[in-house]
């Protein structure tokens, strides 16, 4: 892998979505996309197997969402950043990812416009 190449988790349970993720960014230079996972639990243990540095998270999921998963990554794993990536603009989603410790929170509708600039901006982030 190339030096300054940023490792990126997938986190979505819904398929197509997670696809057309996978896509975008693969044909992004410095942007590897390690793994996906469709639920928060698995997240976590990707994390811990893989050590990428940003983690693209959802909100809404089964087994453990992606703010209780935010919250374990970031005791895990301090160094791995993580990005809510959400169909979701509440107001109050929005405080609660910072609250669990995610580096930047990106809307489903503006991903192809923002997304690659906030992947390489977490990764450079210290917090």
């Amino acid at each position: 892998m190339a030096a300054g190449t940023v490792r990126v988790l997938i986190v979505d349970d819904h398929d197509l979505f997670v696809d057309a993720l996978r896509a975008l960014l693969e044909t992004e230079q410095g942007i590897d996309v390690v793994a996906t996972a469709p639920n928060g639990l698995e997240a976590v243990e990707r994390v811990v197997e893989l050590e990428p540095e940003v983690v693209l998270m959802d909100v809404s999921m089964p087994v453990l969402d992606g703010f209780e998963a935010t919250r374990a990554i970031r005791k895990r794993a301090p160094s791995t950043r993580v990005l809510f990536v959400t169909g979701s603009n509440a107001e109050e989603d929005l405080e609660r990812a910072r609250e669990v410790g995610a580096t930047g929170y990106i809307s489903k509708d503006k991903i192809a416009a923002e997304l690659v600039a906030a992947i390489r901006g977490a990764a450079g982030s210290d917090g």
